[in-house]
């Protein structure tokens, strides 16, 4: 866990009269909604970032709750739909965030919501398990021409950022749709994977840097600009031929209308706890690497995201 820095508190608070404003006296908590399971990338980074975030917010308490459901629907369905006054906050992972309103209706407008703080920017990479005769990603698409709809490619859900790549995949290779098999997350995907179940996977570097390093998956692409620390092996799409750059952000959004003042203190607390050494390190050693964009950043961020699914949407609609 990180040690609490009680002394930085008063030193990055905002002056007595920004105080004045906040709307956190101290007597009711904060909730934060985390739309996802217990124990995954969302709800684990948001646990270590709110405390944090209460170091320089006297009064603020948060507490994270879980309400999974409907690939995050329902979570993100009690997040736009609270009061906007600063006790209801929760996190999000786009593209899945925008996603969600394309596939079926839901009751929430995917760029309304106040955008805070993106924390995190997980890449996708394409991987199969070692003893897979697919050695490179030129072998895999070769077998995709040559056997039209005989690879099984699992992914984390409909319509999740794996899921989207896929696709994105599918049509910067020219090849025949994989046959999609969804899975409610990575933990009961990874060992069908392992066990020669399926022929290949989409998913997070997050989840397959530890059993790459111990020989048992092999990434064939990763989709970054240029590759990855933890997998130096693994070559990007681009390296071999596909300009395909994507991954999950995860970050903390608020109801539409939060009052400006509210936002504003929020922000701060933001920007000073992400750039905390201690949190750097941490979120290093979980494998989460960050990607800090505070406010209209984020939320410029998530509009062009919000626009490149729409334009898949129109050439290659998917169902939830």
């Amino acid at each position: 866990m990180l040690r609490r820095r009680g002394l930085f508190a008063a030193a990055l608070a905002l002056p007595a009269a920004g105080q004045a404003q906040a709307p956190w006296p101290g007597d009711r908590p904060v909730e934060v909604i985390v739309p996802f399971p217990a124990g995954g990338g969302v709800d684990v980074m948001t646990r270590l970032v709110m405390p944090l975030l209460a170091e320089r917010i006297p009064g603020l308490r948060p507490v994270v709750t879980n309400r999974p459901g409907a690939a995050g629907q329902i979570g993100l369905e009690a997040i736009f739909n609270a009061a906007p006054d600063g006790y209801t906050l929760g996190a999000t992972t786009t593209p899945a965030h925008s996603g969600i309103p394309l596939e079926r209706t839901a009751r929430y407008r995917a760029l309304d919501f106040t955008f805070l703080a993106n924390i995190v920017e997980d890449p996708n990479c394409l991987y199969v398990r070692t003893e897979s005769p697919y050695q490179t990603l030129a072998d895999l698409v070769a077998a995709a021409k040559t056997k039209p709809g005989a690879l099984d490619c699992g992914t984390t859900g409909i319509g999740s950022d794996d899921h989207i790549v896929m696709l994105e995949f599918e049509a910067l290779a020219g090849i025949p749709p994989f046959i999609h098999v969804p899975f409610a997350g990575s933990a009961p995907l990874v060992p069908q994977l392992l066990g020669g179940h399926l022929a290949l996977a989409v998913g997070n570097t997050n989840e397959v840097v530890v059993l790459a390093r111990e020989g048992k998956l092999r990434c064939l692409a990763v989709a970054t600009p240029e590759r990855v620390a933890d997998l130096p092996g693994a070559p990007t799409f681009r390296e071999c031929g596909y300009d395909l750059i994507a991954g999950a952000a995860r970050g903390i959004i608020g109801p539409p209308g939060m009052p400006a003042a509210v936002v504003a203190r929020l922000e701060q607390a933001f920007r000073a706890a992400l750039a905390e050494p201690a949190f750097k390190a941490e979120m290093a050693r979980q494998i989460m690497p960050m990607r800090p964009l505070i406010g209209a950043d984020y939320k410029a961020m998530a509009a062009a995201v919000d626009a490149k699914l729409q334009d898949l949407w129109k050439r290659r609609p998917w169902r939830g």
